[in-house]
């Protein structure tokens, strides 16, 4: 029976082999390390890596799709909205040190994933993802360029990131109508050991208004927290560079 797409999942099935194949070889996976694929959907990634894995702990959402995964015995299905997966007990429960994780990310909720998976990044080996396109360019931005904003800076302090495919629409079944890419993301060996909520708040008001000199945002938010020393307010957030808002998080 035809499994039908549901838009409430943002369900968009991979079909094209040659795209598959490439994202497969992008990802190397090697037989007994231990792998999640999140939303697995009609299988057609998860099939070239469980063969050759050996096995494969998959998160589904969807329970017919889910029901669907059960009948693969070298696969171990999570049905669970991504979001309340404790990533740290995967990896407890497998006796495992890392995992290494990957998926065709719903892309209306791909960023809330990125930052839940954020909170486990000390069990991930890496991490290879299909996602809108924009979103892989504002992840692996620069600073002065217009894609560099938040997701840029949280993302860039903790993962070393690189944009290693495209994916056209036609890929897909249906196909969506933004251009996909995949991103590999390798978790730093020794980040700076920041707070990661005054991090985050650090980033978010400096880029709450872009367009502005950073005097207005972040320089009031620095004076209120007695905290002006010699931070350059007289530019915009997208000038700063990743290891700067990290210093400035590190003194807060």
């Amino acid at each position: 029976m035809k499994h039908i797409p549901r838009k409430r999942f943002g369900q968009h099935f991979l079909a094209d082999r040659g795209i598959i194949e490439d994202i497969v070889q992008a990802i190397n996976p090697l037989p007994g390390q231990v792998m999640v694929e999140i939303g697995p959907g009609l299988a057609a990634l998860t099939q070239p890596l469980v063969e050759r894995l050996g096995r494969l702990i998959v998160i589904e959402l969807d329970r017919d799709l889910a029901l669907r995964l059960r009948s693969h015995s070298q696969l171990e299905v999570i049905e669970s909205d991504v979001l309340k997966v404790n990533f740290e007990h995967v990896a407890q429960a497998q006796g495992a040190a890392k995992l290494r994780v990957v998926g065709n990310l719903p892309y209306n909720i791909s960023t809330p994933i990125l930052f839940h998976l954020l909170e486990f990044v000390d069990v991930i080996e890496d991490q290879h993802f299909m996602l809108q396109k924009e979103v892989i360019d504002r992840m692996v931005a620069k600073p002065a360029t217009s894609d560099y904003g938040r997701l840029s800076v949280m993302l860039q302090w903790r993962y070393a990131m690189e944009n290693v495919l495209f994916v056209p629409p036609e890929s897909f079944d249906p196909p969506p109508r933004v251009n996909s890419a995949v991103v590999r993301m390798v978790p730093r060996v020794d980040p700076a050991a920041v707070n990661v909520k005054r991090l985050s708040e650090i980033v978010q008001v400096a880029f709450s208004q872009r367009r502005k000199l950073l005097r207005h945002t972040l320089g009031r938010w620095l004076e209120e927290k007695q905290m002006g020393g010699t931070f350059d307010v007289q530019r915009r957030a997208e000038e700063v560079p990743v290891e700067e808002y990290i210093a400035l998080a590190l003194r807060a």
